[in-house]
């Protein structure tokens, strides 16, 4: 049988695995490197294949049989289809795709066609995966709960800057979705999914960073499939060392441990015992010139990965990647003082913990998944980012566990009297029709009405994140999925003299294409109930709560500059907020019924937002109590 014709697409940086293969498959007769795809020319040392950037016409003078696509992730859609119809059969880099849509241009190529298109998930070619496939069917470890996932290995920061689309989630407006996950440990989520059927109902993500990147190198996916089988699987690329990555399936009367780059099988029995099984495993470039020739099944036929790409457009879907304060890494320069590489201290025994419990990172109690800000070395308050709420309390990201420098808990979430009080953050009763501040809407002649209506505010990115505060871009998305508008937020610790000042300032661009109408359940009726804008929610707990410069009377509704409130909390502590503005809305302010102090941008009228809103309120927390001179002269130095 003659050599096969063979065409490499992208022969840099992987490709040149492919060249070393081709190499010995030429060596031995099997095949021939008939081209070379690539913008840069290639010294090959064997053969003499014929060189071009342009994929078809070089299919079509070389007539290759087989293409091998090893180009930048969000290529892999428009040179499969290429090849495919130019009448080539396909080996495809994982990840195939790095959308769906573009996954299904494939698919329908390779329909159209009637050609094959392997996926290059070279785990999946070992026999360790029908062996454990036929183990979880049988019940030999029992009835399986979940199957967790841990991976961790050691890359330089050069490693992030090798090509222009390292490290980067899109480039030049396409996808690429370069992230832990959906590259270097694509196989972990591809095999975990190989192990078990099932449609998916449902995928958790967490994505971070500790390098200067824009996507992940450190991250966790949980996958939840209709029949409720649990799949986890955490990774990082900021571990001291390589550590295999594995895969293990927990059973209720055993558990089954795979080593996927080792093929490797170790089971683990109530009883004690323990059998090691090393698995052989099938080259999917030999598997796909099987297939050309004799018609043996293919090993990872492209619908076989539709489930992973569902994961990877969960994480192309979900917020930028959250920095990693680098308090929290060891970093490693050279003598000129640049980054070599950057290290998350324990991070192997954390994604081990992780496959262990099936846990995400942000449930294992890791420093760095929070949001903390500090003044000083003090931590002195925390931002959720993704609170998981109900849709009642229209969930937004917002601060909590405020506190003074002497450790006074001055916010309260979720307290029993409004549960859709969140901290300190952003809310609006009404913006263009949707309740963004939680709980029921206000309905003219009607009174405070269950409505549909409900608002999220979702977290998209930090443009800056340290531990003095950050710069947070956010999307305003009202009932239905409607993207009403986009929130630039800026939160900044600012040091006061023994106490300590939280600057926030927001930005709100309309996207509605019209005049977007700010309401509140005063401009429908309701008299006083002006509240909208920024709001901080103080603990109810707190008793001998005052206001200053008057009484909550005086206050509610005034259009100082400044506010202040002061509370006891149970301990007998006592605590003071002076609440500055760089504005004159009125003040909203409660002390009786419960205690929290924001802006009524629609006091009395509606307030008409053409294109932005832009506010800001500056609250010095401290410790003990201020009377009202002593107060005004603190906001005094708010907003200097």
């Amino acid at each position: 049988m003659a050599p096969a014709r063979i065409v490499l697409a992208g022969a840099h940086g992987h490709g040149r695995h492919h060249l070393r293969q081709l190499h010995l498959l030429s060596d031995s007769g099997v095949a021939e490197l008939a081209g070379i795809c690539d913008v840069r020319p290639v010294e090959v040392g064997f053969g003499s294949p014929r060189q071009s950037s342009d994929l078809r016409e070089l299919i079509a003078k070389t007539g290759a049989e087989i293409t091998i696509i090893c180009t930048p992730i969000h290529t892999h859609a428009d040179l499969a289809v290429a090849a495919l119809h130019a009448g080539s059969h396909v080996l495809l880099e994982k990840p195939p795709a790095a959308t769906p849509e573009a996954h299904r241009k494939i698919a329908a190529a390779v329909a159209e066609t009637g050609l094959a298109c392997q996926v290059g998930f070279q785990s999946l070619g070992s026999a360790a995966i029908p062996a454990l496939r036929e183990l979880i069917a049988s019940g030999g470890i029992g009835r399986v709960r979940g199957i967790g996932g841990a991976g961790a290995w050691e890359r330089p920061a050069s490693y992030f800057t090798r090509s222009a689309w390292s490290g980067r989630r899109r480039l030049d407006g396409a996808d690429v979705v370069d992230g832990a996950l959906t590259n270097p440990f694509a196989h972990a989520v591809a095999t975990a999914l190989a192990l078990v059927d099932g449609p998916i109902a449902d995928i958790e993500t967490e994505l971070y960073r500790a390098n200067t990147i824009e996507s992940d190198d450190t991250s966790c996916v949980r996958i939840r499939l209709d029949d409720g089988l649990v799949l986890t699987v955490a990774v990082s690329l900021c571990a001291p060392e390589r550590h295999e990555p594995y895969l293990v399936v927990h059973g209720d009367a055993g558990r089954a441990t795979l080593v996927y780059t080792q093929d490797s099988v170790r089971v683990e029995l109530p009883d004690g015992s323990v059998t090691t099984t090393v698995y052989d495993r099938t080259d999917l470039l030999d598997n796909l010139l099987d297939h050309v020739r004799t018609g043996t099944p293919l090993l990872v036929p492209l619908a076989r990965t539709e489930r992973f790409t569902q994961v990877l457009d969960a994480v192309r879907l979900a917020p930028e990647p959250q920095p990693i304060a680098e308090r929290h890494q060891e970093v490693e320069r050279d003598g000129e003082g640049a980054v070599v590489r950057r290290v998350l201290p324990g991070v192997a025994g954390l994604t081990a913990r992780s496959a262990e419990r099936l846990a995400l990172y942000s449930e294992l109690d890791v420093p760095w998944t929070r949001v903390e800000l500090l003044a000083g070395d003090r931590p002195v308050a925390r931002y959720e980012t993704r609170p998981d709420l109900p849709v009642t309390d229209s969930p937004r990201p917002y601060l909590h566990l405020v506190r003074t420098l002497g450790g006074v808990e001055v916010t309260e979430v979720r307290p029993e009297d409004h549960v859709h009080h969140l901290g300190a953050g952003v809310a609006i009763a009404d913006l263009g029709g949707a309740n963004f501040w939680g709980g029921r809407t206000y309905v003219r002649d009607q009174g405070p009405t269950w409505l549909d209506d409900h608002g999220v505010q979702r977290h998209v990115a930090f443009s800056r994140l340290d531990d003095g505060g950050f710069v947070e871009q956010l999307e305003w998305i009202g009932p239905g999925g409607r993207l009403m508008a986009r929130e630039e937020r800026a939160v900044t610790v600012r040091p006061l003299q023994d106490a300590w000042a939280l600057d926030f300032a927001f930005t709100l661009t309309n996207l509605t294409g019209a005049p977007l109408e700010i309401n509140s359940s005063a401009t429908k009726g309701r008299a006083g109930a002006g509240y909208g804008g920024f709001f901080w929610r103080a603990p109810g707990t707190s008793t001998a709560r005052t206001t200053v410069p008057g009484d909550e009377r005086a206050v509610h509704g005034s259009r100082d500059r400044w506010v202040a409130m002061s509370g006891t909390d149970p301990d007998g502590r006592d605590w003071t907020l002076v609440f500055a503005q760089d504005g004159d809305d009125p003040w909203f302010v409660r002390v009786e019924e419960y205690p929290g102090v924001g802006q009524a941008l629609a006091w009395d009228r509606p307030l008409i937002v053409e294109d932005t809103l832009t506010r800001r309120v500056v609250t010095a927390v401290i410790d003990g109590r201020l009377d009202a001179t002593a107060a005004g002269s603190v906001a005094g130095e708010l907003l200097r």
